[in-house]
């Protein structure tokens, strides 16, 4: 059993940063992907970032260059730094945990990250 707890959401003004944090614990396994997908009203559940846990990444296209995952082992722990956020990236993130990179895994209950004046 896996629990996920993220943290850090709220709102921000257009081209504002904001960091997501997400705390692992119970049974991980050593070769765990973690990552964030986010859900905005309506819309179906995107990745946005993936971590493996020896440094390997993956992240959509849309945020290449504004987003970046990062991932501290041994605290279980994986972070989101979101920079020049767009009122279109309002949406509720994810945390995911799994064995692999296939979908499927734990998931978290999820932090509200509004951008808006």
């Amino acid at each position: 059993q896996v629990q996920l707890v993220e943290s850090g959401g709220g709102l921000v003004q257009p081209g504002g940063p904001l960091r997501l944090s997400c705390a692992a614990s119970g049974s991980i396994f050593s070769g765990s992907v973690m990552g964030w997908y986010c859900q905005a009203p309506g819309e179906q559940l995107d990745m946005v970032a993936r971590i493996a846990s020896g440094g390997v990444t993956t992240i959509a296209n849309s945020v290449k260059g504004r987003f970046t995952i990062s991932r501290d082992n041994p605290k279980n722990t994986v972070y989101l730094q979101m920079n020049s956020l767009k009122p279109e990236e309002t949406a509720v993130y994810y945390c995911n945990l799994n064995t692999g990179w296939s979908t499927g895994g734990s998931w978290g209950q999820g932090t509200q990250v509004t951008v808006s004046l």
